[in-house]
């Protein structure tokens, strides 16, 4: 498995957007693929956020993560998140999206960010968990209930 950033295949970003779209963003008003494909298009940074990682087995794309900046709007001081982790249901299981995360985190660290936050459905933390990320705390964001989580990354 190879992580790479959307820098380096640049346009893998429309089948992120149609993943994206499908998994969470089909039944919000207004929103369309394309939109989701303008939003990625612009994650083609090397050395600062937002930017989008991507996990390749084999030449074939299987997951992606981004790092976003100010995810929630009801957390205006958290400014460097991660989100968008997705891993295609047949490399589920296998540690793509921990590898994802971490591959996130490892960059985040070359630009100099100290703290990371993300949210996650999963309300024990998941994967999250597991790679070094802790609860702030759970709370109900537009009709979801989440675990906020931080990693410290000094």
């Amino acid at each position: 498995m190879e992580f790479i950033l959307l820098a380096d295949d640049p346009l893998a970003y429309k089948e992120v957007a149609g993943w994206y779209f499908e998994q969470w963003l089909s039944n919000v008003p207004d929103m369309t693929v394309g939109r989701v494909e303008s939003k990625l298009a612009t994650y083609t940074n090397r050395d600062k956020a937002p930017f989008l990682m991507l996990a390749k087995l084999d030449g074939e794309l299987i997951g992606a993560a981004e790092l976003k900046i100010r995810e929630m709007d009801i957390y205006p001081d958290y400014e460097y998140w991660v989100g968008g982790v997705y891993v295609k249901s047949s490399a589920r299981g296998k540690g793509v999206a921990a590898g994802l995360v971490q591959e996130v985190i490892s960059q985040a660290k070359t630009f100099g960010i100290k703290r990371l936050y993300l949210q996650t459905e999963k309300l024990d933390g998941g994967i999250y968990s597991k790679v070094g990320f802790s609860l702030i705390e759970q709370v109900d964001y537009k009709g979801h209930y989440v675990s906020v989580m931080q990693a410290d990354l000094t």
